[in-house]
């Protein structure tokens, strides 16, 4: 395959995928990791792609939502070792929010049948912790979106502020020092922000790849957040310059 054949195509795959380590392009495209490495390079200075720890993202804005099925299986060993070091952080008797992010919804396949409350905005983390009768489940209501089967828009944001909670566990697509969190649909973002207002502290989950990252709608400073679990791909200079911030940065070990 040529050189600029094969640029064209891992654009095409970074697109299509949003996300893309430079291990499994490597894999794919049967050249060593610095032939990629040069390619992203060249890409990034032509503002096709952005580069991240680790990989790279598509700069393509996209305010309407990835499906479900896609999310699930994008990081997916990332994000089960993710959400299992999430919930050694509850205890029984906690109130928590859990958003729609498909790490939530392995914290839900995961949790323990223990006394809990969980408000959520997603109909597949209320499913999965319908199956468990000691945990109380309250669905925000809302405007659905058909994508990621949840709920957001103004009703879903009046709906949190009737309610206090200890923990709000969030995802999102960007992770970026100066520019904080921030997601790909606006409707998510606002929402998340009103979790982390009803909380007494808020736990980011988010793999590597989101990591100096920036996307479509602004969240909040990253320092608004008490802790960060991400998996040990994640670039020990990046640990460090959140932990400059005052925030906890918990890495976990990926068994695929």
């Amino acid at each position: 395959m040529l050189v600029a054949e094969r640029r064209r195509k891992i654009v095409e795959v970074v697109n299509e995928k949003r996300s893309v380590r430079v291990t499994e392009l490597s894999k794919k495209f049967k050249v060593t990791e610095e032939t990629i490495r040069r390619d992203l390079e060249k890409l990034e200075k032509e503002n096709l792609l952005r580069r991240s720890h680790g990989g790279v993202v598509s700069i393509q804005e996209e305010q309407s939502e990835i499906s479900y099925e896609e999310r699930e299986i994008t990081n997916s060993f990332e994000k089960k070792a993710i959400a299992l070091e999430a919930i050694k952080l509850i205890k029984t008797g906690d109130q928590i929010v859990l958003d729609a992010s498909t790490t939530a919804w392995y914290m839900a396949k995961e949790l323990p049948n223990l006394p809990l409350t969980v408000i959520t905005n997603s109909i597949k983390v209320a499913i999965e912790l319908s199956k468990k009768e000691q945990i109380k489940v309250i669905s925000t209501g809302g405007m659905l979106l058909p994508k990621s089967l949840s709920y957001v828009g103004p009703l879903a944001e009046r709906s949190l502020k009737m309610y206090h909670v200890n923990k709000a566990f969030i995802s999102c697509k960007g992770v970026h020092l100066e520019g904080g969190l921030s997601d790909s649909n606006e409707w998510q973002a606002l929402l998340k922000r009103q979790m982390m207002e009803i909380a007494d502290q808020t736990i980011l989950m988010a793999d590597s790849t989101k990591f100096g990252v920036r996307t479509f709608a602004y969240i909040t400073d990253i320092q608004q957040v008490i802790s960060v679990i991400t998996d040990s791909k994640i670039a020990g200079s990046y640990c460090k310059a959140i932990e400059k911030k005052g925030v906890e940065i918990r890495t976990v070990a990926v068994n695929q």
